[in-house]
């Protein structure tokens, strides 16, 4: 794999549905999804491929499984050197092990696991030379940016910096709210990300993901139109981007952006 130690390397969502997930996300951010292949066959999971304007993977999407303990999510995956040492880690820091790490032939080794505030996240090292571009600052259809909310903003910070690199740089003051700290990792020259405390009407801690769209205006109407709820935004934020927050049909909580990027 050739992204370094700390870097997205991919984003999963996790649905009740899989074919109206398709339908809403192909109209709102201009995915292609599609079947995935495996070894050069077709997935034998039904796992879909999202494939971005430049032709480039995004992301993917599968159908949750009957009973499964958690409702449709969006979640990412942070490639690592090591797999089995990052799990280590996790586990020694206060973090809990759901999946153990497993082996996907032609995909790589990952394994599913949530910080000690119950933030859920994967981490990864794939099998291929190639370099995953899943995240993207500026390209239409990427991931541009991947906020994490927790209850004690600062204890992640400490968390993601001692095992993944992730660092504070500057932070926008919110009053009351707390600081949004912006984060990047240790070889990185510009934020990926920020950190802020969760606040009384985030249910639950979590990263949200940010999709780049042409307009996050137009974006906003097809979600409603679509069955989604936006329940931030449309709004402005520094740098001149526009964002909104939104829950999809099935309930996953995703974001969008358009605009400058700062």
């Amino acid at each position: 794999m050739a992204n370094q130690h700390g870097e997205w390397v991919w984003y999963e969502l996790l649905t009740s549905d899989a074919d109206a997930a398709q339908a809403f996300y192909e109209k709102v951010v201009g995915w292609t999804i599609a079947r995935g292949e495996l070894n050069g066959e077709p997935s034998p999971m039904d796992y879909r491929i999202m494939t971005a304007p430049d032709g480039k993977n995004a992301g993917g999407l599968m159908k949750l499984p009957e009973g499964a303990p958690m409702p449709p999510v969006w979640l990412g995956y942070i490639g690592v050197n090591d797999v089995d040492a990052a799990v280590s880690a996790v586990e020694h820091d206060g973090g809990r092990l759901h999946m153990p790490a497993m082996e996907l032939e032609g995909v790589g080794r990952f394994a599913f696991l949530a910080d000690p505030q119950g933030v859920n996240f994967y981490v990864m090292r794939g099998s291929v030379d190639a370099r995953s571009e899943a995240y993207d600052r500026r390209a239409p259809g990427h991931c541009s940016w991947c906020e994490l909310i927790a209850p004690d903003d600062a204890a992640a910070l400490h968390f993601y910096g001692t095992l993944f690199g992730f660092v504070k740089d500057g932070a926008m003051p919110m009053g009351e709210m707390g600081d949004y700290s912006f984060l990047r990792t240790a070889h990185g020259t510009e934020p990926f990300g920020a950190v802020m405390r969760q606040q009384p009407n985030q249910p639950v801690p979590a990263w949200v993901f940010y999709f780049r769209v042409a307009d996050v205006d137009a974006a906003a109407e097809t979600i409603k139109a679509e069955g989604g709820t936006v329940v931030m935004g449309p709004m402005e934020v520094p740098g001149g981007e526009r964002v909104i927050l939104a829950i999809d049909p099935q309930g996953a909580a995703v974001g969008f952006a358009s605009g400058e990027q700062g």
